[in-house]
């Protein structure tokens, strides 16, 4: 009976230091846990774009004039080869001044003295050359009858041939006095001489749209003079849109034409596809919003998303750009808060029957806070998110109920 007592008080004594010791053991540590999964991964550049036109069409005086106020406006849509978008009449002459009048008025002088000149000595001609051919007709029959010798014919042939030039050349040279007359009289004309020509409805001259589109500049809406090569409107088709974007040097060495990019942030719902174009082969200094030279290149994009879908997109436009550089299907990720640094390598903690098990991983590319698993975790694993000093090998853990 005595060793039955000393047992149960044995037995009471163990359960008070057992019940002692699991009272002083610490509770397990609260963490989240996720799981590591497999899936769809793309890497991804970000950048800030601007919308362009492929091509567009600048419209230029094809003379110096006046140009009348503008018949179109930016954003109409034109018609090749039917609509007006610009009117042009020649310059009016200049202003003379004084001197300019007079040396002006002087030589019409001159030139009408010359035309009375010509027309004298174009009167003479006609009458010699008259008296000529009628000496001629004379001698011809005189000869006939054999009165006068040949050689007295043949002077007579000689005569009216020469008088027939003389009459030639005093027509031309009147012709040319008359010329120069009207030559000195222009001179004479000034803008108050000139016609409107725009005013009156009678614009010599009307440019026509070369190609179909949307006006997206005219350079001056009111009438004012033009030299010859002076811009006067571009038109352009918005339908035909491409983005350009500067990247990085770092970065645009990673990206390939035909890479397929996510347009967002461009003022419409959704995300529009496009993919790269080409990459300029030469890049840029740009200085950052921080003070920091960058070296950027220019990447151009062409939209895959139809027109229909990026209504109200024009020239110009701010979008913002996400680039594919790497792309895979059905890779093992974990996300990048589980991971920390082991020393120079990556490790998480996984969770093993209630305890943090540290585990190495070796880590690939990384994207949208998830990170390529190359070794170290299995499809399902369960690891700790953000882990905190608390955690260390071994440690009782427990998951955190959901909010």
């Amino acid at each position: 009976m005595q060793g039955i007592k000393l047992v149960m008080s044995g037995m009471a004594g163990l359960a008070l230091v057992a019940a002692a010791v699991w009272s002083l053991r610490p509770d397990p540590l609260l963490v989240d846990l996720v799981a590591v999964t497999r899936g769809p991964m793309e890497v991804t550049v970000e950048a800030e774009g601007v919308t362009r036109v492929r091509e567009t069409w600048s419209v230029t005086a094809p003379i110096a004039g006046t140009v009348a106020r503008s018949p179109v406006r930016e954003g109409d849509a034109v018609v090749r080869d039917e609509t007006e978008v610009a009117l042009i009449r020649p310059a009016d002459p200049p202003l003379l001044d004084a001197r300019a009048r007079a040396q002006a008025e002087a030589a019409v002088t001159e030139a009408q003295a010359a035309v009375r000149q010509a027309e004298v000595v174009l009167a003479q001609a006609q009458t010699d050359e008259a008296l000529a051919r009628a000496q001629l007709d004379r001698n011809v029959e005189l000869a006939r009858r054999g009165i006068i010798p040949q050689r007295a014919l043949e002077d007579a042939e000689q005569k009216a041939s020469a008088a027939a030039a003389a009459l030639d050349s005093a027509r031309a040279e009147l012709d040319l006095h008359r010329a120069t007359l009207a030559r000195m009289q222009a001179q004479l004309s000034g803008p108050e001489t000139a016609k409107t020509g725009i005013a009156d409805g009678e614009c010599c001259l009307r440019l026509r749209a070369p190609q179909s589109g949307t006006v997206l500049l005219v350079t001056d809406l009111n009438a004012r003079p033009v030299q010859q090569g002076d811009l006067l409107v571009t038109i352009a088709d918005l339908q035909d849109l491409q983005i350009e974007a500067d990247l990085l040097s770092s970065d645009a060495v990673r990206v390939t034409p035909g890479a397929p990019v996510h347009v967002e942030r461009w003022g419409g719902a959704g995300t529009l596809e496009a993919r790269v174009e080409r990459i300029d082969p030469t890049g840029f200094t740009k200085v950052s919003a921080l003070g920091i030279e960058e070296q950027r290149v220019l990447v151009h994009m062409d939209f895959v998303t139809p027109p229909a879908a990026r209504a109200g997109l024009g020239d110009g436009y701010r979008v913002f750009v996400r680039v594919a550089v790497w792309q895979a299907d059905a890779i093992l990720q974990v996300p990048q808060s589980a991971l920390f640094r082991q020393g120079t390598d990556w490790a998480v903690f996984k969770a093993v029957a209630g305890r943090a098990v540290l585990a190495p991983v070796s880590i690939g590319q990384s994207q949208g806070g998830m990170a390529e698993v190359l070794s170290g975790l299995a499809e399902g694993d369960l690891v700790i998110a953000y882990p905190g000093n608390r955690i260390s090998e071994g440690a009782r853990i427990e998951a955190r109920a959901a909010p």
